[in-house]
């Protein structure tokens, strides 16, 4: 796609080259080479996602970016000219870089006096809910009627990179987290380590860990700081599942900690993956405390693409990649609102 009317010049950004170039392949679908040409309604049914979000995809002067996923299937199911699917994984991925560029700059961290600081003032941090482990909610939803999308390859070696941000570097903590590595077709990975910071943010691996606590009971305020609050909420974790009660979180802590979580979970767990995943180079995650057929389709798409079996499910592993592949935003720390998962969640 060439630049936009009126940009003189200029290349027109990422989300744009990109959402013309996949509406570019479904327009040329069906073309004078024969077949015809699917509805939009048809081909988001094959994609596992709606008609109205495909719609944003294609949508050249309102885009909406398409996760890799969602990029290599449309490039398989249309038929796209081989040549341009590694462009399109170039744009997607300069796309969902400036995505993150944008919601630093535009989301600040809640203060001491933003919303949900007086819902958690007066509580002791180390409080529990009675919520047994394995309390993790499994209501199923239908999935008949949602398919989940066709995974096709995964992205190829050199696709997009980005540089994996690696929360602590000192000797002992690369060797408490090496320790605790899982090796996975080749690839050898160590759990991050996270330790109490007060006033620095850990982004979305320290959110995970909190939401996790959440999950467990704890009240806590799923901000990515490290404070006193979470140091007291994970000692007394630790205690309480006979783990060393040194308040890290590192190869011994985190996979008593984590959950399986497969379609139709909803809770703190799941909110807490889907922000990993969704921070994770995959972007456009909903992040609800549901766990969707969507939302399997893109654990699957990741998994395939980190050597691991793509089951859509949650596990151990998956975790751990997850983990292990988070980095920073540019800028001001991006921050999203720690919301309650989902109305319909229970307490």
């Amino acid at each position: 796609m060439a630049d936009e009317p009126g940009s003189e010049g200029r290349e027109a950004p990422p989300g744009v080259l990109l959402a013309g170039l996949l509406r570019g392949w479904w327009e040329a679908a069906g073309g004078p080479d024969g077949g015809t040409r699917p509805t939009q309604q048809a081909l988001a049914s094959r994609l596992g996602i709606d008609q109205t979000t495909l719609s944003r995809y294609l949508n050249v002067k309102h885009p909406s970016t398409a996760p890799p996923r969602v990029v290599e299937a449309l490039h398989a199911h249309l038929g796209a000219p081989a040549e341009e699917l590694e462009q399109a994984r170039v744009w997607c991925g300069a796309a969902l870089a400036d995505q993150s560029r944008r919601r630093a700059v535009v989301h600040g961290r809640e203060g001491a006096g933003g919303p949900g600081a007086a819902a958690g003032a007066g509580r002791d941090s180390g409080a529990r809910e009675s919520r047994p482990r394995g309390s993790l909610l499994r209501r199923r939803l239908p999935v008949a009627a949602l398919a989940a999308a066709a995974l096709v390859a995964a992205f190829a070696a050199g696709a997009v990179t980005q540089q994996r941000w690696k929360p602590v570097s000192t000797p002992a903590a690369r060797e408490e987290g090496r320790a605790g590595a899982v090796s996975a077709a080749g690839k050898t990975r160590a759990w991050p380590v996270l330790r109490r910071k007060r006033h620095e943010d850990q982004f979305t691996p320290g959110r995970a860990l909190q939401y996790l606590l959440k999950e467990e009971g704890y009240e806590l305020e799923a901000d990515g700081i490290f404070g006193d609050r979470t140091y007291r909420a994970v000692v007394d974790f630790q205690r309480a599942n006979h783990l060393p009660a040194d308040g890290k979180v590192g190869r011994r802590t985190w996979p008593v900690l984590v959950r399986d979580i497969a379609l139709g979970d909803r809770g703190f767990a799941v909110r807490a993956a889907q922000e990993l995943l969704d921070n994770a180079g995959q972007g456009a995650t909903e992040v609800t405390g549901t766990f969707t057929p969507t939302n399997a389709a893109d654990v699957s798409f990741f998994q395939q693409a980190q050597g691991l079996h793509p089951t859509g499910r949650v596990d151990t592993e998956t975790w751990l990649a997850l983990l292990v592949s988070q980095s920073p935003p540019q800028g001001t720390p991006y921050h999203r609102p720690a919301a309650t998962p989902s109305a319909s969640v229970s307490p």
